[in-house]
């Protein structure tokens, strides 16, 4: 099982509560928030997380305003994905 954990206070302002709000897609094996708030995805493994963030991509694509908060969000979960480690390894 692989979590990445977004934290709250990043620059999209990104946080569990944002998350629902936007009614963004949740990875398969869902979405967890920590106490503070934070974003934890929860991933089978690394393939599976990669294949999120293309669908998220994708999702990023089709919206007109990239100015939009909940672009952002999107392109702050995408990030987190591409920079985790296992990612990194895993693609490397």
């Amino acid at each position: 099982m692989l979590h990445i954990t977004i934290p709250s206070g990043t620059g999209s302002n990104l946080s569990f509560s944002t998350f629902e709000q936007y009614q963004l897609p949740s990875p398969v094996n869902g979405v967890d928030a920590e106490i503070n708030n934070d974003v934890i995805l929860k991933f089978e493994d690394e393939e599976e997380a990669i294949i999120y963030a293309a669908q998220l991509e994708n999702l990023s694509n089709e919206l007109n305003d990239k100015s939009s908060p909940e672009y952002a969000a999107i392109s702050t979960i995408i990030m987190a994905i591409k920079n985790d480690e296992f990612i990194q390894s895993y693609t490397g």
